[in-house]
C-alpha cells in the first residue's frame, strides 16, 4: 500500500527542514519527501486505487516521538500498567518509540526479563520499545548487574531509576563498564540520606502544609558527583528528571568544559510549581519534588538554551491503592504519555521554544543520545512518524487515557495541540484526524 501525506508542514531538525511537504510512504519506509507531487507530474500515482491519501494540512510532520522514560510496570505491576496498554497510551500521545525503566518485578536486571520485555513489546506491537537495564542487581546499590549480557539481549541503557546509586565507587565502576559497552547511563539523582523522610520540597508550603521537606541539594548534590564521575571516567552520564536550578548551572558548566553529560526535564517540572500540592493533590507528589517558580524558570532557561537536551514524559502510573492515601504514604509519580506533547507545544506558545527545537528535544535528540535509527524524515528510513495538530484545542480526561492508570495533576486542563496520527514502521497506529 502507498500512502501520502499531502501539504503538511515537515519538521526535521536531523535535516534542518521546516517547510511544507508530500511524504510518500510504501512498504514500510519514506520513500519520497516533495513539494506539491501533483504540479511534478506525479498526479497518477497519487490517485493510484492502491494508494491512501491522508490530509495534513495544517498540521505538522515530525519524525516519530521518542520518550526516553517510561515506566511500564510489566512484569509484575500488571494491575498498573501492562506493555500492551502502555504502549497503546505511547501512541495516543504521539509517541513511537519508548525505553522503559528497569523498576518491575523482577527487575529487569538479566536477559530473560530483557527477552520477556522484546517479547511482549512485538506482540503489542502500537510503538518500539527499548528496554532499559539495572545499574545494579536487584536495584539493590551493591554489585553491578551484568552489563554485556544486557546489552546482548537488546537493552539500550542501564539505570537504577526510581532508586539512587548511593555507593560512589558502585558508580564510578557503572560509568566505566557502561562505557566498554557502549551503553549510556542514566542516572536517578538523588541523595537519600539527605532527603530523609521528605515528601515535598522544602520550604514555605512544606511548612505550612505541615509535610518534610526535600531540599534542592538532595538533587544537585548527586547531579555534581556524577558530573565529577563523568568527567575522571569519560562515560556517558544523562540526569534524568531535572528539577532544579542548581542541577541546571551544574550540567551547563559540564557541558562548557566537555563532559560527555546530556540530561532531561519531564512536563511537569516546567508546567507546575510546589504550590500543586496545596490541596494534598497526592497526583502531585513525584520524585524529585515539583519545586518552585524560580526552578521552573530555570528549567524553561535550560530547555531554550539547550543545556537540556530532553523532554521525557517519566510516565509512572500508579492505581487508586497506592495514590488514595494520605499525603506522607502516597506513592510518588504520574501518568505522562498522553499528556507530554500538549503541555510541551505550551513552550512553543510560551515563546520559549520554536516548533524546531521542540521537535528535536522530542525526537532528534532522544534518538542521537540513545544511538538508535529513528528520529529523522528522509527517503530510505522506517516510516516511523507523528502528525501534529498545533492548534486544536484539548482539555484534559483522564477517563479517555488508554494508559491503565489515571494518576494525574493536569485532569480538567484547557490545552493547545495534540497528537493526531502516529505510524510505526508505515502502519498507523493511532489516528484522531
Amino acid at each position: 500500500m502507498r500512502l501520502t501525506i499531502r501539504g503538511g508542514r515537515v519538521i526535521d531538525p536531523a535535516s534542518n527542514t521546516d517547510a511544507v511537504k508530500d511524504v510518500v510512504v510504501e512498504d514500510g519506509k519514506i520513500v519520497e519527501l516533495t513539494p506539491g507531487l501533483e504540479g511534478r507530474g506525479q498526479k497518477s500515482k497519487i490517485q493510484n486505487p492502491k494508494s491512501k491519501i491522508i490530509d495534513a494540512s495544517g498540521k505538522w510532520v515530525v519524525p516519530g516521538l521518542i520518550d526516553m522514560h517510561t515506566h511500564l510496570r510489566e512484569p509484575g505491576h500488571e494491575y498498573k500498567e501492562t506493555i500492551k496498554t502502555g504502549t497503546l497510551a505511547a501512541a495516543a500521545g504521539g509517541f513511537t518509540t519508548i525505553c522503559c525503566m528497569p523498576n518491575t518485578d523482577p527487575v529487569n536486571d538479566n536477559r530473560s526479563i530483557t527477552d520477556y520485555i522484546l517479547k511482549m513489546a512485538k506482540e503489542a506491537s502500537y510503538a518500539r520499545v527499548y528496554p532499559v537495564g539495572a545499574i545494579s542487581k536487584g536495584l539493590k546499590g551493591e554489585s553491578l548487574a551484568e552489563f554485556g549480557e544486557l546489552k546482548e539481549a537488546g537493552a539500550i541503557a542501564v539505570s537504577d531509576d526510581g532508586h539512587p546509586v548511593m555507593n560512589s565507587q558502585l558508580m564510578r565502576r557503572a560509568l566505566e563498564y557502561a562505557k566498554r559497552f557502549g551503553l549510556l547511563v542514566i542516572s536517578h539523582c538523588e541523595d537519600l540520606y539527605l532527603a530523609g523522610k521528605g515528601v515535598m520540597n522544602e520550604g514555605v508550603i512544606a511548612t505550612r502544609l505541615g509535610l518534610r521537606g526535600i531540599p534542592n541539594a538532595v538533587e544537585a548534590g548527586m547531579v555534581a558527583r556524577d558530573i565529577l564521575l563523568a568527567e575522571f571516567t569519560g562515560g556517558r552520564l544523562h540526569v534524568a528528571h531535572v528539577s532544579t536550578e542548581d542541577s541546571v548551572r551544574y550540567i551547563r558548566e559540564a557541558k562548557k568544559r566537555g563532559v560527555p553529560v546530556t540530561a532531561e526535564t519531564a512536563p511537569h517540572y516546567f508546567s507546575l510549581t510546589e504550590e500543586a500540592v496545596l490541596d494534598y493533590d497526592t497526583n502531585a507528589k513525584m520524585s524529585p519534588p515539583l519545586r518552585t517558580k524560580k526552578d521552573v524558570a530555570a528549567i524553561c532557561e535550560g530547555l531554550r538554551d539547550g543545556t537540556i537536551d530532553v523532554i521525557a514524559s517519566d510516565h509512572a502510573p500508579h492505581s487508586s491503592l497506592e495514590k488514595e492515601l494520605e499525603f506522607d504514604a502516597a506513592a510518588n509519580g504520574i501518568v505522562g504519555l498522553e499528556t507530554s506533547l500538549s503541555l510541551s507545544l505550551k513552550l512553543v506558545k510560551d515563546g520559549i521554544l520554536d516548533p524546531m527545537s521542540l521537535v528535536a528535544k522530542m525526537s532528534t535528540n532522544p534518538a542521537h543520545i540513545l544511538g538508535i535509527p529513528a528520529g529523522v524524515l528522509k527517503p530510505g528510513v522506517s516510516a516511523d512518524l507523528t502528525i501534529i495538530d498545533p492548534e486544536i484545542p484539548r482539555t484534559i480526561d483522564i477517563h479517555s487515557f488508554k494508559s491503565k492508570s489515571c494518576n494525574s495533576p493536569f485532569d480538567g486542563w484547557n490545552l493547545q495541540g495534540k497528537s493526531v496520527l502516529t505510524m510505526v514502521e508505515g502502519s498507523i497506529v493511532f489516528e484522531e484526524m
